[in-house]
């Protein structure tokens, strides 16, 4: 009987687990070296992992970066709280009394596409 050590397989993260990582990151305010010690990744990993969701590697401000927007005048449902176009013809639109957590998960499912 020997005493060897077998290395232990490091489990895998979850598509979740990704996810969640890329939003605190991008919310952080932290470059991704200061970003990647606090949490013990590599900065491989975290670039794999921004790749993955869709984020530009090289910097946050493919989600953090402000956007101009155009507010116009549009006829709505009087049930329509919010509706917002996209550039790509994608409308998302809300009533008003919306669940928020619904919402949440759409949003995050069309940044992935």
């Amino acid at each position: 009987m020997t005493d060897e050590k077998v290395p232990l397989r490091k489990r895998r993260r979850t598509v979740a687990e990704i996810e969640q990582l890329v939003n605190e990151f991008a919310g952080s305010g932290l470059n991704r070296s200061q970003f990647c010690r606090r949490r013990g990744l590599t900065l491989g990993t975290l670039n794999r992992y921004l790749k993955m969701m869709g984020r530009e590697a090289g910097s946050v401000a493919s989600c953090t970066a402000l956007v101009a927007v155009e507010l116009t005048a549009a006829k709505c449902d009087s049930s329509s709280g919010l509706a917002v176009v996209l550039a790509n013809a994608r409308r998302i639109e809300v009533g008003a009394s919306f669940d928020e957590t619904a919402l949440r998960h759409l949003v995050r499912v069309l940044e992935t596409l």
